[in-house]
């Protein structure tokens, strides 16, 4: 790994609080507590003018957008909760997935400016303490229904 600095030298990736959870069998993943190497998927509310909602009533369809995030960015999500430095994180995902996530650094720094933009994560100064929830299966919106029993879908 290289030891190019980049904007995350020395801070810490964390979730921003969105609904999440898992799908499928454990991957490839380092040994490590609270890693899984699952699948995660993202579970956001749609944003609907007042004619898609009207539409939405009439035709039927779902309220919700579901985003799969692949294995390495599902690493990612899982690894960034807020007491990893990104220099820890870009090891492990080294680590995990070598060639496949070089360059690590440039690799890792593009997708969580990615999932900044979309305002699925931030990085602090410090260790995250808490203030808010990253956990999966918590819906801050309020806007999304029940998960159904056939989704597919756990948060454990």
């Amino acid at each position: 790994m290289s030891g190019e600095d980049t904007p995350f030298t020395g801070t810490f990736p964390v979730r921003l609080p969105i609904w999440w959870g898992y799908r499928g069998a454990p991957g490839p993943h380092p040994d490590l507590d609270d890693v899984s190497g699952r699948i995660v998927v993202l579970r956001l509310p749609k944003t609907l003018k007042r004619l898609d909602r009207w539409m939405l009533r009439l035709f039927g369809g779902s309220s919700e957008i579901r985003r799969p995030l692949d294995a390495l960015n599902s690493l990612l999500w899982e690894l960034s909760n807020g007491s990893r430095t990104f220099e820890e994180i870009c090891s492990h995902l080294d680590a995990t997935f070598a060639e496949d996530v070089a360059p690590v650094r440039a690799r890792s720094q593009a997708a969580i400016l990615q999932m900044a933009s979309l305002g699925y994560m931030t990085s602090l100064s410090e260790p995250f303490t808490g203030k808010w929830s990253i956990g999966p299966g918590k819906d801050p919106s309020g806007e999304l229904p029940e998960l159904p029993q056939d989704a597919g879908l756990d948060i454990g």
